[in-house]
């Protein structure tokens, strides 16, 4: 049984931003509406923990 796991790569189908959350939801498996939801929820409290999470996953993540 042969299972490899897809390299976590921002996406460039399911993208509004950069990509991290479309990338992320390909990743895991799961609707990217979750993703982007919280990151929604983390900008709330002033938008600094929200923005900073995403710019580092941005920088972090390698494009497709």
């Amino acid at each position: 049984m042969n299972t490899q796991r897809q390299a976590l790569r921002r996406s460039k189908n399911n993208r509004i931003v950069a990509g991290v959350c479309g990338g992320l939801a390909e990743f895991f498996g799961i609707s990217s509406f979750w993703f982007r939801l919280a990151f929604l929820i983390a900008l709330i409290p002033g938008g600094v923990p929200g923005i900073l999470i995403y710019l580092i996953a941005m920088v972090m993540i390698p494009s497709e």
